[in-house]
């Protein structure tokens, strides 16, 4: 018997027997989930998380006899051992070895393979390994086209995000959700843990300064799985139609949760989601640090500790005595300040940051050589709106900062409370 057959049947029996007291039911909004199991809360068990692309008794049924795309990258796997991730398989060649008739697949930022740096250009092209046709959903084509998606019944998609508004692949999920609605194509979205999904902080995006960093009025870290953002895109009508017919679109979406998994729930990436988030307390940090990239400050692209560390040559070496020379690497071709000394602060090992973190931003700018260059204008788009820019120049402190974002976090969780599918929610 071939192995990879092996292996398939082994993870179906597995994911099968999970789900034997699984029920399912269907939501409003045209989305249909899958309930999760009861999760024993004794201190002595402890129940593995399974993620969607686990649960494969539940979709590849909707898949048997069907055309299917697949939006993925790198982090698009599937356990061999669902209480390990240290073995796992991507989900495309899963899908092909259990029969199913995969024809195309869809590549968001960094690439189907996820080594392209932050805003380089991802061409269409061939995948070396499956030979599927990659069509990339990055540069000039954030949105399929309808002959791109032609003949294809449905459409799985597969991201692990992080829990931050400007990273892209919410984007890519609400232009894949508008693509698929306009040309009648169901959506497939096999969820995943939120590795920041216990914090909801931040100023709420004003609709003005709506970009590809920033597509809806959420705050900074929203607090969903991708599953569950979907249903409120679907929900909120957030979907914009090509045409000026003034249609509201509805997706027919589906998704399928995870097992075992609460917003509670610290939860470790075994892949790093893009070139410059290698690890856990990367992805802890990388919505506080992110407002860097709207600075002259850099956020360790080029060095080992990215989105760890910040630094640059116009900071205070008095009063920032670590250092750093950014120099090209995997996901940073070229650098900022490549091959100069910065001098900034090194936070990785750093307490876990349970809110969006605002004293290191702050901290920055009152100490930078030269405070009318701090600030470019990628900074607006990050913050959602001119007036964090604005807050920080005025020398508000953090305290009252914060205080102005209230209301708006107040809207935004009774609005997220109706999407929610995971449980321990305060």
């Amino acid at each position: 018997m071939p192995f990879i057959f092996r292996l398939f049947k082994s993870t179906f029996l597995f994911c099968l027997l999970v789900s034997a007291s699984c029920k399912e039911n269907a939501m409003s909004h045209k989305t249909d989930k899958i309930s999760n199991l009861s999760v024993d809360s004794s201190p002595t068990v402890k129940i593995p998380i399974i993620v969607g692309a686990n649960r494969m008794q539940v979709y590849l049924p909707l898949l048997k006899d069907k055309k299917v795309g697949l939006v993925a990258n790198q982090t698009t796997v599937v356990f061999k051992h669902p209480d390990s991730q240290d073995f796992y398989t991507h989900l495309a060649d899963t899908l092909l070895a259990s029969g199913v008739n995969l024809v195309s697949v869809f590549a968001p930022e960094h690439g189907f393979r996820g080594t392209a740096d932050a805003g380089e250009i991802v061409s269409d092209g061939k995948d070396a390994k499956t030979g599927l046709p990659i069509v990339s959903l990055y540069g000039d084509n954030k949105k399929p086209k309808p002959e791109q998606l032609k003949g294809l019944d449905i459409v799985v998609f597969d991201l692990q995000d992080v829990g931050a508004r400007f990273y892209t692949y919410l984007s890519t999920l609400h232009y894949l959700m508008e693509a698929c609605a306009e040309n009648g194509i169901e959506l497939l979205i096999l969820d995943r843990p939120n590795p920041n999904g216990g914090v909801v902080d931040g100023p709420i995006l004003d609709k003005a300064y709506t970009s590809f960093v920033g597509m809806h009025p959420v705050p900074v870290l929203h607090g969903m799985t991708i599953g569950e953002y979907a249903q409120m895109i679907n929900g909120e009508k957030w979907l914009n139609p090509s045409t000026s017919s003034g249609q509201v679109l509805q997706c027919d979406l589906k998704v399928v949760p995870c097992l075992n998994y609460s917003h509670d729930m610290k939860y470790s990436l075994p892949v790093k989601p893009s070139p410059n988030l290698p690890n856990d307390q990367a992805i802890n940090l990388y919505a506080s640090l992110c407002f860097f990239e709207g600075t002259n400050v850099s956020v360790g692209r080029g060095t080992g500790k990215q989105f760890q560390i910040y630094g640059s040559p116009n900071l205070s070496p008095t009063v920032f005595t670590f250092r750093f020379t950014p120099q090209p690497n995997e996901g940073a071709k070229h650098p900022i300040y490549e091959g100069k000394i910065c001098y900034g602060e090194d936070l990785s090992n750093a307490e876990n940051v349970n809110r969006l973190e605002l004293k290191w931003l702050i901290k920055a700018y009152q100490n930078t050589s030269d405070k009318k260059s701090f600030f470019n204008s990628y900074f607006v788009k990050l913050a959602g709106s001119p007036q964090f820019q604005q807050q920080i120049e005025a020398g508000i402190s953090e305290a009252e900062i914060r205080k102005t974002w209230q209301s708006g976090l107040w809207k935004f969780k009774k609005m997220r409370a109706n999407y929610l599918i995971y449980s321990a929610e305060k």
